[in-house]
């Protein structure tokens, strides 16, 4: 499953090529099912293999408790997310979960949604953050976090005490909107247009952090995902729901098709329990 050929397991296990060959085939005739596809001088796990190596993931760990190795071993995750859950969220998670876990290496790249599915695909990285809901062959969304839109404004906006916003508040407001390359931005014109509002747009910003710094500033109302942005913007910005139907889903991106190495299981359990709190997301 690793290493992908026989050749390569026949070299981290010490075995001959024939040897691993033959293991697999007896394996095979064990399961009742083929477990390795070739596909170009390598072998590719079938879900049957996947699923197999899933419930035999709990007593190879217990294993390595018991015996442990002879030698520390350090394990790297590939990490991908794009720009709002990587600058200073996810950094600060990753500096707490290699101090937890000493024998860890992190390789940490911020790119956009598009290329977190691909770098999955590709097996660039073992894991992803992305907000952005697909259907594609080959990843495996986890669900991680939910939440719902809200409105930010420097605290001493005229609608900043508001228990909540409707869309029909927002006509005439200056705004702070993201760019169309962003789902929720297509979404967010058809509730503003539905509810006959007519918002004055300011700029347009790639990302949440950005929206809602130039709010921060005085420079208008922007309707963005509070996570994880509201544990680093509660002190010098307000924050008011958005009664519309626009909700966020925040995923763990992963492969389907081959294991999903310990390291990065043991980074989305850190995540799930060392994720701050906040009024306006949920666990997924």
């Amino acid at each position: 499953m690793q290493a992908g050929t026989t050749t390569g397991a026949a070299r981290q296990l010490g075995l001959s090529q024939s040897a691993i060959s033959r293991s697999v085939a007896n394996l095979e005739d064990r399961v009742g099912g083929t477990l390795f596809e070739r596909d170009g001088g390598r072998l590719r796990p079938t879900q049957e293999a996947v699923r197999l190596n899933r419930r035999l993931d709990p007593l190879f760990e217990a294993l390595d408790r018991i015996d442990g190795p002879t030698e520390p071993m350090q394990e790297t995750l590939r990490l991908i997310a794009p720009p709002t859950y990587a600058h200073r969220f996810l950094v600060s998670q990753i500096g707490s979960f290699l101090k937890a876990n000493p024998s860890f290496f992190v390789s940490f790249e911020v790119n956009t949604s598009d290329e977190v599915t691909r770098g999955i695909l590709d097996d660039r990285f073992d894991i992803g953050i992305t907000g952005v809901e697909l259907s594609r062959a080959g990843v495996k969304l986890i669900p991680y976090r939910k939440s719902e839109a809200v409105c930010a404004m420097c605290p001493d906006h005229p609608l900043a005490g508001r228990n909540k916003l409707e869309p029909a508040d927002l006509d005439g407001q200056d705004m702070i909107a993201l760019t169309h390359r962003h789902a929720r931005r297509g979404h967010l014109d058809r509730v503003l247009q539905q509810a006959q509002a007519k918002p004055h747009l300011i700029a347009e910003v790639s990302t949440s952090f950005a929206a809602a710094d130039l709010a921060k500033d005085g420079l208008g109302i922007a309707v963005i995902n509070p996570f994880p942005l509201y544990n680093y913007r509660a002190d010098d910005l307000a924050f008011v729901r958005f009664d519309s139907p626009i909700r966020y889903q925040i995923y763990f991106a992963v492969s389907d098709t081959r294991p999903v190495p310990r390291v990065a299981r043991a980074f989305m359990r850190h995540l799930r329990m060392n994720t701050a709190t906040d009024p306006y997301s949920t666990k997924g």
